[in-house]
């Protein structure tokens, strides 16, 4: 191996994932994380060894190079793998094409044009759905017919490592009859996986579920912020508006669908059956673990959630599929979240709205201290991998600090 890797290193030799750095004495390129370093793909660019325009490599965004196709972009990552395990490759014998993570500043992979949120996972809508409509009829009567989602912001997606302050909107404080106007005092996360679309479709194309898997060119972590009192006043009729626009933070390494590929499995069994544009073969799920801790400011960090993206009831190819069913077209480097992930276990809730169960039951921490929601000061991280035997492949985190209102 041409550079050393950590043992259970989320960037192994199965991994490759593709972000955008920068260091003190060079601006913003493309690199690979490979353990604790990134390969410098601007610089290993100059020997010559790729056969597009090398300049895609030296944009502040990853667009470009993702809009070369899978066919580009697939064949970089196989030949790094094959370069680092060779020790006669271009990569032996030149240490100044790695980068210290430590040593570089992450920065957003591509620019978002849109961005689109579903509501995916029947565990957590079935749980929103007992707290907040009726426990006995949870789901509404489209929810197993369609993916359900909305249209967010794309300009407040941001990077880990960037602070999120608490929104501010209009609540209905219980047994109140009018509203008021302060910060969120239900501030929660929502542990989500997001896709990065990788190919453009023209107004009035559409995306079959058998094609869509070359539309999507990989995935990152996704904290899709939540104001849940803000939430609850604005929700009905048109659903999040202040409530989700403020913030959503992101993982800073795309992990492609190459990697996932020995991570397939089955997803849930659909019943009813849906209809014949939101059918399709194969496994379309992925066996991902997430995890979610809290981290006090000055304290230690805590635990809180475990669970998986396996549980989605609608997997990605069908939340592609339905959302260009009518026509509307799609753009590289757009955005899709898979919504809230939570399983069926109380520790698998994806949400403080749902580990709290409405702020009824806190979350104790390990210093002692207790949560219903997202207080100031602390640090929401997300992390996920996947392990098959040897092969690992992970997203590192999305960390995210809380700041007080402006």
């Amino acid at each position: 191996m041409i550079i050393n890797i950590p043992e259970n290193s989320d960037f192994s030799i199965h991994n490759i994932p593709f972000g955008i750095f920068s260091t003190q004495n060079k601006g913003k390129r493309a690199g690979v994380a490979i353990g604790d370093h990134i390969l410098d793909l601007a610089a290993v660019a100059e020997l010559g060894v790729f056969d597009f325009d090398a300049g895609v490599l030296e944009r502040e965004d990853l667009n470009d190079f993702i809009m070369l196709g899978k066919a580009t972009t697939s064949k970089v990552r196989t030949d790094i793998q094959q370069w680092l395990q060779d020790e006669h490759s271009v990569l032996a014998g030149k240490p100044e094409l790695f980068v210290k993570q430590s040593e570089a500043q992450m920065h957003m992979p591509v620019c978002v044009g849109d961005y689109t949120d579903f509501y995916s996972s029947i565990e957590h809508a079935t749980n929103v759905g007992k707290m907040f409509r009726d426990p006995e009829n949870a789901l509404l009567p489209n929810w197993k017919h369609i993916p359900v989602g909305y249209h967010g912001r794309a300009s407040s997606i941001v990077i880990s490592g960037t602070p999120v302050h608490r929104p501010k909107g209009q609540t209905l404080p219980k047994d109140a009859t009018q509203p008021v106007f302060g910060p969120s005092q239900r501030l929660d996360f929502e542990l989500e996986m997001g896709f990065i679309v990788g190919k453009n479709t023209p107004l009035g194309a559409s995306v079959s579920t058998q094609m869509a898997e070359d539309y999507i060119f990989g995935l990152v972590l996704f904290n899709d912020w939540s104001a849940r009192d803000i939430q609850k006043w604005e929700y009905v009729p048109l659903g999040p508006f202040l409530a989700k626009n403020f913030a959503s933070s992101i993982s800073p390494w795309i992990v492609t669908l190459d990697a996932l590929e020995p991570f397939r499995v089955p997803g849930p069994t659909q019943e009813p059956k849906v209809l014949p544009y939101l059918q399709y073969e194969g496994n379309k799920n992925y066996d991902i673990h997430l995890e979610v801790s809290i981290r006090p400011e000055g304290g230690t960090e805590t635990p809180i959630c475990h669970s998986n993206f396996k549980y989605m009831y609608w997997n990605m190819a069908q939340q592609l599929a339905h959302h260009t069913v009518n026509g509307c077209n799609i753009h590289v480097g757009d955005m899709m979240a898979s919504g809230t992930i939570s399983g069926k276990e109380e520790n698998s809730y994806g949400s403080m709205l749902e580990l709290s169960w409405m702020g009824t039951q806190p979350v104790q921490l390990k210093d002692g201290s207790e949560r219903k929601f997202i207080q100031d000061g602390d640090t929401v991280n997300m992390r996920g991998y996947a392990q098959k035997g040897d092969i690992r492949v992970g997203f590192g985190e999305v960390s995210t600090k809380v700041l007080p209102a402006k």
